[in-house]
């Protein structure tokens, strides 16, 4: 069986896979592990420095000769660090957490494909009226920063039916190739995946996070806004984070208002804190079990998904 779907041929690859464009998370290496094993892998460019892209990029680059791409923060990215990216003419480039309206044009008229991340209907719309190619669909089982409070399930086969030709991507609480399998029945054209993809030598996380990650449960995670708070991220309220559970957060749940009332003994008490930073992870994360390479997983998550399909369509006896 080979899942072959609108997304894979349109950037020609083997695999209905893209991993997520984490900030600070998805380097060069880990693109290019992604995109080695047949799928598209992402640079978080995230908020980051320009000399930070550039180092990641260089890394992609010697490590792959498959198509990769860079995803952006759209609420705070500079548009100079968009017009970087377009001038190297990444195989996409993806827009996430706010209106792409004001770089929308300069990717598109570089012919570089779109990839938006959206989560509701409304925004399925602004996306497709700005040129999307390709629609990300999350839902709120996702990790990280994440907006609206659908889940993945219904949300998916809703905007797949409002995009038509436009392929949808599954984002959020997918784990395995069960997941991806059920995307695909859902109407998506694949999946993308954050989590599982930080649980890989090639990503940018302590020893230490990716321990949490294999020990932790679907249980172990929520969404708040509270770390963001503490380390002075600066994001808007309307994109809360879904993370591990810790102290700190335990300590500060529900006294946001004392905690900024008090911020600069709240973001000592952070800074003091060795086990406070935020571990991202999303509702599949008790999916998660082993560490393997990044092309390794691609693999074996389109043969798990292979095999979900063909027990549906051909149940035993």
């Amino acid at each position: 069986m080979v899942l072959t779907t609108p997304f894979t041929r349109l950037f020609g690859i083997e695999h209905p896979i893209v991993s997520a464009p984490m900030g600070g998370i998805a380097g060069g290496v880990l693109a290019a592990g992604v995109s080695n094993g047949g799928a598209l892998g992402m640079i978080g460019g995230g908020r980051e420095q320009i000399a930070w892209l550039e180092r990641e990029w260089k890394l992609a680059r010697e490590n792959t000769a498959r198509p990769f791409g860079i995803g952006f923060q759209t609420w705070a990215v500079e548009p100079a660090t968009v017009a970087w990216a377009v001038e190297r003419a990444p195989a996409a480039i993806m827009l996430s957490f706010g209106d792409p309206t004001p770089f929308a044009t300069m990717v598109r008229a570089a012919g570089i494909p779109l990839l938006i991340q959206v989560t509701g209907l409304d925004a399925a719309r602004r996306a497709l009226d700005v040129g999307a190619s390709v629609l990300i669909v999350q839902g709120s089982e996702a990790g990280g920063h994440g907006e609206g409070s659908r889940g993945t399930l219904p949300l998916v086969p809703a905007v797949a039916d409002l995009a038509g030709d436009t392929p949808v991507l599954a984002a959020g609480g997918i784990s395995d190739g069960r997941g991806l399998a059920a995307a695909l029945v859902l109407g998506a054209s694949g999946a993308l995946l954050g989590t599982r993809f930080q649980a890989t030598p090639e990503a940018l996380i302590t020893v230490e996070g990716a321990k949490a990650l294999l020990d932790a449960s679907g249980d172990d995670t929520e969404r708040n806004r509270i770390l963001d708070i503490a380390r002075g991220a600066g994001w808007p309220a309307e994109y809360p984070a879904r993370t591990l559970r810790n102290a700190f957060l335990d300590r500060w749940r529900g006294r946001e208002p004392e905690l900024l009332a008090d911020l600069a003994a709240a973001q000592q008490e952070y800074r003091d804190d060795p086990h406070a930073a935020p571990i991202w992870a999303g509702e599949g994360v008790g999916l998660v079990t082993a560490l393997e390479s990044a092309a390794d997983l691609v693999v074996r998550l389109v043969a798990e998904a292979e095999q979900a399909i063909g027990r549906v369509s051909s149940p035993p006896a």
